[in-house]
């Protein structure tokens, strides 16, 4: 098999050439990572995912694809235990490989790195079976490894471990620190429901447990009492924060790798009534790298989104309520804008995740550096394209609308409902109907809503939820073991964008109600966020009830 990410002769070529021809980098970025390639002498693949220009998910299928074996995802394939025994836990951690199943001689088996042929010979001298190989995410076949072999010990055995370290059992403190397992244990369910939020809330008796998924907090195990100072102590040692403050709100950050993969935790300690509340939002870098034909946007819409990013100069602006997916959008567009020739430079509140040639500027308020602040030194760094976290006062607006007055591309966020409405929230802002129509190229609202689950989604009547819906594959989940027996698993956005043409500018100048710019809009072709929910609705991958949910209240 041959070694298609390795060396600097012609086959490392083949995979950035395949890479290009899936759509996933640009000739650019293959011509940066070669380079670094022939610097470092690493291998191509690790180059490109610490560039920030490829998910691990994506180049394990593409080498796949290149070395002709099937990718799998392994996440909730069930491994029968006499399957698990042939290749020892130790030997399936250390050379990322799992044992799937097996057909007489043949053993079929996930593998990390398709292309490690030392890893396969190994698992055959041991088994004494021909591997049949498949493709899998590393990070998805480390998680699973664990959780397939796992360390004999249940969530509820950890605990109770844990409970005898707390009432000073000496054969708990002699063990393999109970309360660490614990908090890890935490952390890698979190992991493996894809959750976005870990909560841990102090009650009077009990600390509660709960996980966001797909957007909904779900209940998780429930910890006594006597763990609650041990737990929160153990996340702030990770946190880097004061251990002895429990009177004030702390704000700490720390990595969690899994794999070859690296999240990103932000957490917050919160005084409460029972104790310190914990929430920790958990990051992924893999998520948020996207191209902007990932984001699900209308086929339309995002020739015209992609059009006003090809603008020498003016404000885009991207809006919705927090956690509905604006700093991804963001981040596919500064990915699509990124290149060795240009100059881009970030201000956020804080930087969420690292990326390759920009300059990204975290707010410090303590230390006076502001939005404001920020983006008055930023315009003096011969920037080509600033991305300002969010316009949320009318200092930092006005530098905003000078900076792109001056010859420069901006984008940004702001807290508003809908495209239209953000005209209103600028004038609020101070900035002038004049200003807006002469600078603002174009508004893009977003929401997030939840997909059926593709496992138990059944046929359903939309009529009593939506009134005229006509023909179309509706459908909504049952609930199953799949997704927790929820009916929803995964979640994509819904996307409206406002072009600033020259009628609507116009309008806009003038002063002209939301309504009435609405109504123009409509008639050059604007969609809804109802609209894009509805059709999603109408395709079967979402349910109707979810589209009037997320929607309630939009036209």
């Amino acid at each position: 098999m041959p070694q298609s990410n390795r060396g600097p002769g012609g086959t490392q070529r083949l995979l950035g050439e395949r890479l290009q021809d899936r759509g996933l980098l640009t000739g650019s970025q293959v011509d940066l990572a070669l380079r670094e390639q022939k610097r470092t002498g690493a291998l191509l693949g690790e180059i490109l995912l610490q560039l920030g220009y490829l998910t691990p998910r994506a180049l394990a299928e593409t080498l796949a694809e290149q070395g002709g074996v099937p990718f799998l995802e392994v996440g909730d394939m069930a491994i029968a235990p006499e399957v698990l025994a042939l290749v020892p836990e130790g030997m399936a951690r250390r050379l990322k490989v799992l044992p799937l199943a097996r057909n007489g001689r043949e053993l079929r088996l996930a593998c990390a790195n398709i292309f490690d042929l030392d890893a396969v010979a190994e698992v055959e001298a041991h088994t004494l079976l021909r591997a049949a190989v498949v493709g899998a995410a590393e990070e998805e076949l480390v998680a699973r490894v664990a959780q397939a072999y796992g360390d004999g010990r249940s969530m509820e055995e950890v605990i109770e471990a844990a409970i005898r370290l707390a009432e000073g059992d000496r054969e708990a403190r002699e063990a393999e620190l109970p309360i660490t397992r614990l908090v890890d244990q935490l952390l890698l369910k979190a992991l493996r429901d894809r959750a976005t939020d870990l909560h841990l809330q102090p009650e009077e008796r009990t600390v509660l447990v709960r996980f966001r998924v797909d957007g909904a907090l779900v209940q998780g195990p429930s910890l006594p009492k006597a763990l609650q100072a041990a737990v929160v102590a153990r996340l702030k040692v990770l946190a880097e924060v004061d251990l002895a403050e429990t009177r004030k709100p702390q704000d700490g950050k720390f990595r969690l790798p899994q794999g070859r993969r690296v999240f990103d935790i932000r957490a917050s300690f919160l005084p409460a009534r029972h104790g310190e509340k914990v929430v920790l939002r958990i990051l992924d870098k893999a998520n948020l790298i996207q191209g902007l034909d990932q984001l699900g946007m209308p086929e339309g819409m995002l020739a015209r989104f992609t059009a006003l990013l090809d603008r020498p100069h003016g404000i885009l602006l991207v809006t919705g309520p927090t956690g509905c997916g604006k700093t991804t959008t963001l981040y596919a567009a500064l990915h699509r804008l990124n290149a060795s020739d240009r100059c881009l430079v970030t201000l956020e509140d804080p930087v969420e995740y690292e990326l390759p040639l920009l300059a990204q500027v975290s707010l410090n308020p303590k230390a006076g550096l502001t939005f404001a602040t920020g983006l008055r030194t930023i315009l003096r760094q011969d920037p080509d394209i600033i991305l300002v976290g969010e316009i949320r006062d009318a200092e930092t607006a006005a530098l905003a609308f000078r900076a792109a007055m001056t010859g420069h591309l901006v984008l940004s966020t702001l807290h508003t409902n809908d495209p239209v409405g953000s005209i209103a929230r600028l004038r609020d802002l101070g900035v002038s109907g004049q200003d807006v129509a002469a600078t603002v190229l174009g508004i893009h609202a977003q929401r997030l809503v939840r997909l059926n689950c593709t496992a138990c989604a059944v046929p359903c009547d939309p009529a009593p939820l939506l009134m005229d819906a006509g023909p179309g594959r509706w459908l909504r989940g049952a609930g199953c073991p799949a997704c927790g027996f929820t009916g929803v698993r995964g979640r994509r956005a819904i996307h409206d964008l406002l072009v600033l043409t020259a009628p609507i500018r116009d309008l806009v100048a003038g002063g002209a109600p939301a309504a009435e710019v609405e109504a123009a809009a409509r008639r050059e072709g604007k969609g809804s966020l109802a609209g894009h929910a509805l059709a999603l609705a109408r395709e079967g991958l979402v349910a109707p009830g979810e589209a009037v949910r997320v929607t309630a209240g939009e036209a």
